[in-house]
Parts: C-alpha cells; structure tokens; sequence
C-alpha cells in the first residue's frame, strides 16, 4: 500500500512540474506553513511506526494530519488577492 501511495504522489509531482518553481516561490513567502507541513509529514512517519496505537486515536490522528497537510499545500498554493505577509 506504502509503495502504491508512494507511486501516485510520484506521479502527481512529475505530473505538476511545472508547479514546482511556484510551489518553491509560495513557500519561501510563508516559511511557517512550510514548515508545518514538513513537521506534519515527520509526525505522521512517527505515528505509522510506532508500535502502540496511542489510545485508539493513531488512525484518526494520520488521517486528520493528511487532510492538514494537503490543505497547508492548498493554501500555499493560493493566488488570490491577499496581504503577503
């Protein structure tokens, strides 16, 4: 399944290439959001390999910090009319 999901971001980043040199722009014009998407990503890899299913919450828990991390990733890819701050 790992290799599956793996294959498809795969797919989606070579497919949206284009994106990248813009995607690169929007995060260095909101670090934290940046940021948090990598500490997001680095907490899910932690909560998938922990032995334990911390209270019955793990599940929920990866889930909600996907669904976190793809909007992070929709908002950086934002080009409204906004303050850039």
């Amino acid at each position: 399944m790992k290799k599956f999901i793996a294959g498809t971001l795969l797919g989606i980043g070579l497919a949206a290439g284009g994106n990248m040199v813009f995607a690169q722009n929007e995060r260095e014009m909101h670090p934290r959001i940046a940021k948090a998407i990598t500490e997001l990503k680095d907490a899910v890899a932690y909560m998938e390999a922990a032995p334990h299913d911390f209270g019955g919450h793990k599940a929920d828990a990866i889930r909600a910090s996907n669904e976190a991390i793809r909007q992070l990733n929709f908002a950086l890819q934002y080009r409204g009319r906004m303050d850039r701050h």
